[in-house]
């Protein structure tokens, strides 16, 4: 059995059941809850390694639950796939600016949810300590805390190194001023959002050494993304 434990949070127990079928044949441990309140309750006690989220429960809303999940430092790393009938852009919007990784629109198939959450888990899985990440002439160490171009160290202070080290690990995502604010920041910690332009112009400086400054990408009227592609 997989070592990985997925939480299914459903008022239908017709639906729990059947996910709870496609992730176990997929070798996933499963745990159910039909509301918010069950669910925070084995969030804390089983720290499963992904939420499976339905949209409307009884009471307080999935979307609610995972709002507060983001914003408390104790479950906001926990990745969280939305599950919904609601398919309008809108709603996918609301669900990943509180922090889901993904958003699947009901009906959706056993086959396209495991793959999704195959892709969630190893997007969102911590990188063995032991293994710096490189993209091109840049290579961040996050034992040592060293960012290295082109085999050359390069100094850049801590806010700098968070925010790379962020980035680095959350490609090809759009965050909010605010939500950079909240990840790299703290989200107990009052900084004001234009705080973050100034340091983004600060890690681009260190980036433009060997032309890497394109990978952090200006996404107008909403923040920032970390990209290996490059703008067109």
């Amino acid at each position: 059995m997989n070592e990985r434990k997925i939480l299914i949070v459903d008022d239908e127990a017709a639906i729990r059941d059947m996910l709870r079928v496609a992730l176990e044949m997929a070798d996933y441990q499963c745990i159910e809850a039909s509301n918010a309140q069950d669910a925070h309750s084995l969030i804390i006690d089983e720290k499963p390694d992904l939420l499976l989220l339905d949209w409307m429960l009884p009471g307080t809303s999935g979307i609610e639950l995972a709002r507060r999940l983001k914003q408390d430092e104790v479950t906001a790393t926990l990745p969280i796939i939305m599950l919904s009938a609601k398919g309008e852009e809108d709603n996918k919007v609301q669900g990943l600016e509180v922090g889901a990784d993904d958003y699947i629109t009901k009906p959706f198939s056993p086959r396209e949810l495991v793959a999704r959450l195959k892709v969630v888990l190893r997007r969102t899985a911590p990188k063995s300590e032991s293994e710096p990440i490189v993209i091109g002439s840049l290579c961040l160490d996050q034992v040592s805390h060293r960012v290295s171009i082109n085999d050359q160290p390069v100094s850049m202070g801590p806010t700098e190194y968070r925010l790379l080290e962020f980035f680095i690990t959350h490609q090809e995502r759009v965050y909010t001023r605010s939500q950079l604010l909240d990840h790299v920041w703290g989200g107990n910690v009052y900084v004001e959002e234009r705080t973050v332009d100034v340091h983004i112009r600060r890690l681009r400086k260190v980036l433009a050494i060997d032309s890497l400054d394109y990978l952090v990408q200006t996404v107008r009227g909403t923040g920032y993304r970390f990209s290996i592609k490059a703008e067109a």
